[in-house]
């Protein structure tokens, strides 16, 4: 795994407008970043990376069930019992999940770290799936990359399929979709699987989270139209919508929810301690374990994640050789685990974190984050990657 300088596309940022990226800057600061890229060879893509994201996503996929047989386990990870049959309901009737993300620590020698699972609302799907391939075209056409450059991407095609196929299952092919006002980022992500719902044959209704109601005599959660909504993708997390006003309605009425109630288990931070009691010394996963614990010692070298937090909020860390870091954020009530520190690869200043991309069931894909700090956040670049 290597960095690598380059120059970026001419009118790059015009580009990036007209196609729908509006934040590729932020506050002034770059999001996107192309005047790097990260290069893997083939065979750290599909031994390193690929590979161990499927053998995880079973393992991952073996816990689920096994937690939704145990009213103790739900427990654990802190999941209100109101919502525990809703959980086991759609995970045994088999409702499908769309996608998710695992993060790696990976430096291109030795086994990737699973550092954790964003499984209920991943972001950066659509620079990891679009514009970085759009990049890669672009870019070996101008001269930026050898002609026999190519990406580990597959996502667009493996959702349009997936949503294709959920479509078969939908009343009338209509899938709406949600996101909360005011993020431009979680709008441009919703948009973007939108329009592949579009190309996959379906109706992609959008509706804000906040707009979307109930009505006396209807079995199905509702839009401003007051139309039912058979099915809802909703970028939006289980563990907020478990405790909103209308979360009694979620266990009584028949509308399907995408990603379904049981990726409430995978995106709760509590599973990582969960794999390592069920999968201790894995290669790929990093010792874990619950609050309070005598194996979760303060000493240096752990890092301290609450159960529900997104893009490195309230989490904190403390290296072997004593250095300190930490992101505030909201997330202060919730419980914590501790795991086992595992640095990310330094380039110069900069730290990088693999996201590996799981659609369906199917590893399909990476982004990569890099940050100054070693904590990734929400500000945190996205680099293009190529296998060369």
């Amino acid at each position: 795994m290597l960095r690598i300088t380059v120059p970026e596309r001419p009118q790059w940022q015009a580009l990036a407008q007209q196609l729908g990226f509006h934040f590729h800057t932020i506050d002034g600061e770059p999001y996107w970043k192309e005047s790097a890229y990260y290069q893997f060879t083939l065979e750290q893509v599909e031994r390193d990376i690929e590979t161990p994201t499927e053998t995880l996503h079973e393992m991952c996929m073996a816990l689920v069930d096994r937690v939704c047989r145990s009213e103790a386990l739900l427990q654990r990870l802190a999941i209100p019992a109101h919502m525990w049959e809703t959980i086991h309901r759609s995970w045994t009737s088999g409702q499908p999940p769309l996608y998710g993300r695992m993060d790696f620590a990976y430096s291109g020698d030795g086994p990737a770290k699973l550092l954790e699972l964003n499984y209920d609302t991943p972001t950066s799907l659509y620079e990891a799936g679009f514009f970085q391939w759009v990049w890669l075209e672009q870019a070996i056409a101008q001269g930026i990359l050898p002609r026999h450059a190519d990406q580990y991407n597959s996502i667009q095609e493996r959702l349009l399929n997936a949503l294709a196929h959920l479509g078969d299952r939908l009343p009338d092919r209509t899938l709406h979709f949600s996101c909360v006002k005011g993020s431009d980022e979680e709008r441009a992500t919703v948009r973007y699987l939108q329009d592949i719902a579009l190309q996959a044959g379906l109706h992609a209704p959008f509706v804000y989270i906040e707009d979307i109601g109930v009505t006396p005599g209807q079995s199905h959660f509702v839009d401003l139209e007051d139309q039912p909504m058979a099915a809802v993708f909703k970028l939006y997390p289980w563990e907020e919508m478990a405790v909103e006003a209308f979360s009694q309605q979620i266990t009584q009425l028949d509308t399907h929810w995408f990603e379904p109630p049981w990726k409430a288990i995978l995106s709760n931070k509590g599973i990582l301690p969960l794999l390592w009691e069920q999968f201790e010394g894995h290669p790929n996963l990093l010792p874990a374990y619950f609050e309070p614990t005598e194996n979760a010692s303060p000493a240096p070298g752990w890092v301290r994640k609450p159960f529900f937090s997104r893009e490195g909020s309230n989490v904190s860390l403390t290296t072997p050789d004593g250095v300190s870091e930490n992101v505030d954020g909201p997330y202060t009530d919730s419980p914590w685990i501790r795991q086992a520190y595992h640095p990310l690869p330094r380039f110069g200043e900069r730290h990088a974190l693999v996201g590996s991309w799981v659609v369906g069931d199917r590893a399909c894909g990476i982004g990569i984050r890099e940050d100054v700090g070693r904590i990734t956040k929400d500000t945190s670049c996205f680099v293009p990657h190529a296998i060369v």
